[in-house]
């Protein structure tokens, strides 16, 4: 048995869905591998899930694709590489109060946005902005990661990042009305997130237990898809108290729908990713050299 270590992004959510059920169903387990799963509030967010990788902490990371450019080009480059992604498509979205009246992202103009301070995330929020004809004008707060959703709520601030399969959900059960501004309906190709990263120096020592690992975490994500109920249920144990209202089965449903299929799940197209390195590039937010091969790989989903 080979004990890996795998570091959320967040607090158990429908996103981690699949890892929940391989766990639970003994999929990792009769794939040979023992995977512990390390979410963010034990340590309050204190380390982000790349970080943990690069210290050596745990074997892979949940985290945006802009987190692989940002790791590969800081002043200390640290080598990582998608090797998976959970989505197909993009389902994430600024999001703002209804009743803000902010219509379109150009309303933000004057506007507070809660921020998650990655690297390049402020500086795209403000190019969507520009593209939709504002002046990017916008005030940048950054309050603590894991309560930046209740920011909103709660109106200390006027618009933050949120994926409609959560946040989305949880709002439209508590009759919280939402205008939501996708990415790419504004001028930016963003590309996958959450990805699953790993250290590139490991990718051939653990190749075998790596591709178990990935192999595991499919069966997991289909049969969550093709089994709302059960898969509903082991998540709904994993949840933090604030969050059992949240309507499970919406949730999954919605993100079944960008899960893939037993030849897709996981699979980066290289197209996707270099429209999103060509438009960081284009809008000068970064200036060292990245190509697509250096940012994921799909070898390690056969």
């Amino acid at each position: 048995m080979t004990k890996l270590t795998l570091a959320l992004d967040w607090t158990p959510n429908v996103n981690h869905i699949g890892f929940l059920v391989a766990k639970e169903l003994g999929f990792y387990s009769a794939a040979g591998v023992d995977l512990e799963l390390v979410s963010p509030d034990l340590d309050n967010y204190q380390l982000t899930p790349a970080k943990k990788v690069e210290l050596g902490q745990v074997d892979f990371a949940l985290c945006p694709m802009e987190s692989v450019l940002s790791y590969r080009t800081k002043a200390s480059p640290f080598y990582v590489k998608a090797i998976a992604t959970i989505f197909r498509q993009d389902v994430s979205a600024i999001a703002v109060l209804r009743d803000s009246k902010i219509r379109r992202p150009k309303d933000l103009d004057g506007k507070a946005y809660a921020s998650y301070q990655a690297r390049y995330e402020d500086e795209i929020v403000k190019q969507m902005v520009k593209n939709d004809g504002g002046l990017a004008d916008i005030q940048l707060v950054y309050p603590e990661k894991l309560g930046i959703w209740e920011n909103l709520v709660s109106r200390k601030s006027d618009a933050t990042w949120i994926f409609l399969n959560w946040e989305g959900i949880s709002a439209l059960g508590k009759g919280v009305k939402l205008n939501t501004f996708k990415m790419a309906d504004y001028g930016v190709p963003y590309s996958y997130s959450p990805v699953i990263i790993a250290a590139e120096n490991k990718l051939k020592t653990c190749d075998q237990s790596y591709r178990s690992f990935l192999g595991a975490t499919k069966k997991g994500f289909l049969h969550a898809a093709s089994n709302p109920q059960e898969s509903a249920q082991i998540l709904g144990m994993k949840l933090a108290d604030d969050e059992r209202d949240i309507n499970l089965i919406e949730a999954l449903r919605y993100s079944a729908n960008y899960f893939g299929d037993e030849t897709t799940w996981g699979k980066m197209e290289t197209d996707n990713v270099q429209k999103y390195l060509d438009w960081i590039y284009q809008n000068d937010l970064e200036d060292i050299p990245v190509t697509v091969g250096d940012m994921v790989t799909n070898e390690l989903l056969a």
